[in-house]
C-alpha cells in the first residue's frame, strides 16, 4: 500500500465536508494548529512577509524565500497545508518552476491570483488586473507543471474590487474552464454576495475571513451552508500574538521585569513538548518551568 499524500488528504477532506483553515505564519504554530485538531492550515503571504521579514504584503518575498518559509511549516505537521503564491512569480514559465518548487517542498495546494505585479493585499485600494487570457494561461501552466495530480491548483479572482460581482463571476468560469481545481473569490463586500457567488460556480470555494477588511465576518457554519470547502483565517493567530506581545513589551520596558506575566506564557516544557523534543530533557528541566 502506498501512503496517501498530504495533496489527496485535502481534496478528500473538502470532497466530504467544509474545513477550516487557521493562517499559520511559523511552523511552531501550525504545529499549535494540529495538536488543537485542525484538519489543515493556510500559510499567508502576509503572515510570510509580516511575520518573518517585516514587510507589507506587496509582493516582496522571492519564490525561493517562499518555498523555505512555507516548507518549514508543510514539513513541521502531518495535516496539509496550503500556501499563498501571489502572481505566481512571474510569467507562464516562473508558474510552472513555482508549482513544482511548492510541491516538491510538501505543501498541499496553493492559489494563484490575477492581480499585476506588483501585487496588493487584497483588500486594500489600488488593485490592477492582467487579463483574463493572462491568467488562464498562468492556470492552465500550473496544472500542467505539477507532478501530483492530487496538488490542489486554487484560481483567486481579485474582480470584485477592481471590476464588479458579475465580472468577477465571469473571470472564475474562465478559470475554471482552465483547469483550476478551485476558485478564492478575494474581497467579496457583503453575505449575500459570498452566497450568490457560490450559487454561480461549481467548484471547491475558499472564503478569505480576514479581518478589518472589505469583506463581512462571517461564521464557517454560515459559510459552510452556502457550499465553501475552506476558510481561512490568515492573519487572526498573528493579530493576536502581536497585541498580546506589545503589551508584554510595553510592561517590560516601564518595569524592568516580566515576573506578572508568566501565567500567560507557553512554559519550556509545554514548547518542547509542541516540538517533540528530547523526552530525556524533562529529567533536567525540573517541574516549575
Amino acid at each position: 500500500m502506498t501512503r496517501q499524500t498530504k495533496a489527496a488528504r485535502l481534496r478528500e477532506l473538502i470532497a466530504k465536508d467544509a474545513i477550516m483553515l487557521p493562517g499559520v505564519p511559523n511552523a511552531s504554530m501550525a504545529r499549535q494548529a494540529e495538536r488543537l485538531g485542525f484538519d489543515a492550515v493556510y500559510v499567508s503571504g502576509a503572515g510570510m512577509a509580516n511575520a518573518t521579514a517585516g514587510v507589507p504584503d506587496i509582493g516582496l518575498l522571492t519564490l525561493t524565500e517562499v518555498v523555505q518559509l512555507a516548507g518549514y511549516i508543510a514539513r513541521a505537521v502531518k495535516i496539509p497545508a496550503i500556501v499563498d503564491a501571489d502572481t505566481g512569480f512571474g510569467g507562464s514559465e516562473n508558474v510552472a518552476r513555482t508549482i513544482r518548487d511548492l510541491e516538491a517542498a510538501g505543501l498541499a495546494g496553493c492559489h494563484i491570483e490575477d492581480q499585476q505585479f506588483p501585487k496588493r493585499c487584497g483588500h486594500l485600494a489600488g488593485k490592477s488586473l492582467v487579463d483574463v487570457d493572462e491568467m488562464t494561461e498562468k492556470i492552465k501552466t500550473a496544472v500542467a507543471a505539477r507532478r501530483d495530480p492530487d496538488f490542489l491548483i486554487i484560481a483567486r479572482t481579485d474582480a470584485r474590487a477592481v471590476e464588479d460581482f458579475d465580472r468577477t463571476v465571469d473571470r472564475a468560469r474562465r478559470y475554471m474552464q482552465a483547469g483550476a481545481d478551485a476558485i478564492f473569490p478575494e474581497a467579496l463586500q457583503s453575505a449575500d454576495e459570498f452566497r450568490d457567488f457560490a450559487s454561480k460556480i461549481d467548484l471547491p470555494l475558499l472564503a478569505n475571513m480576514t479581518e478589518f477588511g472589505k469583506s463581512p465576518l462571517l461564521s464557517f457554519k454560515e459559510l459552510a451552508g452556502f457550499g465553501y470547502r475552506m476558510v481561512i483565517f490568515p492573519q487572526s493567530a498573528f493579530r493576536v500574538s502581536m497585541k498580546a506581545s506589545e503589551r508584554l513589551l510595553r510592561a517590560l520596558k516601564e518595569g524592568g521585569t516580566q515576573k506578572e506575566w508568566l501565567d500567560q506564557m507557553q512554559t519550556r516544557q509545554e514548547l518542547y513538548k509542541l516540538l517533540d523534543y528530547d523526552p530525556s530533557a524533562e529529567q533536567w528541566l525540573g517541574s516549575s518551568d
